[in-house]
């Protein structure tokens, strides 16, 4: 029985190491938050019915082998098996990862530390009840754990990064820069890109680069970027719950807050669209200025509370039939302020893109006292942001829409549209694995998305199994791909010369 017994061990040994680094990769894909390396787990287990026959057997053979008396099943039989299947658990999430490979970060590191001391201490107490079986009810209960490790750490983290948001706070007091802070469900990072273009004509600006939009993220850009006569300070803020703005706000106070748009994205996070606002509206209380678009009832509302808190209120609308401060309709800009002269500009917004974005922009440009007289020239040269509904020739003559950041109802919507009004007859291709954290209506939103691609007339290509059933219930004739460039290739060929591509959304491929 000893070689048994090794056999055993050894493939025990194996899977631990292989399933450390496969959940240390999803957790580093999560961005370090509890519960979502099991919430990924159950993502591949609902989708994947192989996943989930493997997972069922190897609970059977761990359990045989804690109960039977029968020495095989703990050593000849059922635990060898059950290491196996634990070893490529869930079949098909690379520990090393085709578009999104593990970085040992310093933080990666200690979350190893504290992920070993977890799963060898339990391990180890297990053992002295049960045997090996001990080891492979840890690895059935790996995310999980690896979640535990996450909470662990959590504060320790949150300690570590103190001395660089000392630092940010003391180099934001020296040079005094106004902050603009600017949250939303989407069209955050286009309308930071458009507010910095805007105001660069006037001031000395800085943006928070890409997607640093949390505590460390705006620490590193203060730090980096934010230098003496620097005169504003865009601030992008993003959230995964109730607080983190507050939390942000705190310690980046806003003069001027601005909110985009309360959507779904998150909604799995975050539970209800009326805790997403209330979790956004958090950027308000700081600021002494506010910019809101009023078209959405809740942000109407709020213009209406912080106009009653003394605060002064710039409302922004997408529509000629409403009052506002600043209206984007009609390619045109208008800012019509209470005791000021009328000003309007011709402006051209993309049809994938979003006019909401740019009239809170102007919005906030208009708070810091640059008249549309002067932001009228940059209006003509608004800048892409990559991969947020960027539109580009490519050299074969097909039109390309990359998309890809967007995982959220409204734009997705908004970009189909666009597509098939560019395609105005040619082919139309959108590829798309759906969106995801949408919660209790993911499953409807990526249906209509899907009837919406098939009632323009495009041809509708699914990566992956993460949406695929409600995808193909939404638009029952379209093809499966299960990697993204396979898609991409038969995409190509689908469009021709002449047709339109549109890439909505990609996953990382953590996601099966």
């Amino acid at each position: 029985m000893i070689p048994l017994l090794i056999v055993s061990a050894l493939l025990g040994l194996a899977a631990y190491a292989l399933a450390t680094v496969r959940w240390l990769r999803v957790a580093q894909r999560e961005h370090y938050i509890a519960p979502w390396v099991g919430v990924i787990e159950g993502v591949w287990l609902r989708t994947r019915p192989v996943a989930l026959l493997l997972w069922i057997l190897a609970i059977v053979l761990t359990v045989l082998a804690v109960v039977a008396t029968f020495t095989l099943w703990q050593l000849g039989l059922g635990l060898p098996v059950a290491f196996v299947i634990l070893a490529f658990f869930p079949l098909g999430l690379s520990f090393r990862g085709r578009s999104s490979k593990l970085a040992w970060t310093p933080r990666l590191k200690r979350l190893l530390a504290a992920w070993l001391v977890v799963t060898l201490a339990l391990s180890g107490a297990l053992y002295l009840q049960i045997g090996l079986a001990g080891l492979a009810l840890v690895l059935l209960l790996a995310p999980q754990l690896m979640d535990l490790a996450l909470v662990i750490t959590a504060p320790i983290e949150k300690r570590l990064s103190r001395k660089y948001l000392v630092s940010a706070r003391k180099r934001l007091q020296q040079v005094a820069p106004k902050v603009v802070a600017i949250t939303g469900s989407y069209g955050k990072t286009s309308t930071k890109g458009y507010v910095a273009h805007l105001l660069s004509g006037a001031f000395s600006t800085v943006a928070s680069p890409a997607s640093f939009n949390n505590l460390m993220g705006l620490s590193r850009a203060v730090n980096d970027r934010v230098v003496p006569g620097t005169e504003v300070f865009v601030a992008e803020m993003g959230i995964y719950g109730e607080g983190e703005i507050r939390e942000l706000s705190q310690s980046f106070p806003p003069d001027i807050a601005a909110i985009t748009t309360i959507g779904e994205a998150h909604l799995a996070r975050m539970g209800s669209r009326e805790v997403i606002f209330r979790a956004k509206s958090e950027i308000t209380e700081r600021a002494g200025t506010v910019v809101l678009p009023i078209d959405d009832p809740l942000l109407l509302g709020l213009a209406e509370t912080c106009r009653a808190q003394g605060k002064t209120v710039i409302t922004v609308s997408t529509s000629t039939d409403t009052e506002a401060d600043v209206v984007v309709a009609d390619n045109t800009v208008t800012v019509a302020l209470a005791g000021l002269k009328s000003e309007s500009a011709a402006v051209t917004v993309s049809g994938v893109g979003h006019a909401v974005n740019l009239a809170v922009a102007v919005g906030i440009a208009t708070a810091l006292g640059v008249p549309l007289s002067q932001l009228a020239g940059r209006l003509a040269s608004l800048p892409d942001s990559a991969h947020r509904a960027e539109v580009q020739k490519a050299a074969s003559g097909v039109t390309i829409i990359d998309d890809t950041y967007n995982s959220n109802p409204v734009g997705a919507a908004r970009a189909v549209a666009g597509a098939a009004a560019l395609a105005d007859g040619e082919p139309l291709v959108v590829v798309t694995p759906g969106m995801v954290e949408l919660g209790p209506v993911q499953r409807d939103r990526n249906r209509a998305f899907a009837a919406q691609v098939r009632d323009a007339g495009g041809q509708l290509f699914v990566i992956g199994q993460t949406n695929r059933k409600a995808l193909l219930d939404g638009a029952p004739g379209a093809r499966v791909f299960a990697r993204r460039e396979l898609a991409v290739a038969a995409a190509l060929d689908q469009a021709t010369d002449r047709g339109v591509i549109l890439y909505e959304n990609d996953l990382p491929d953590h996601y099966p």
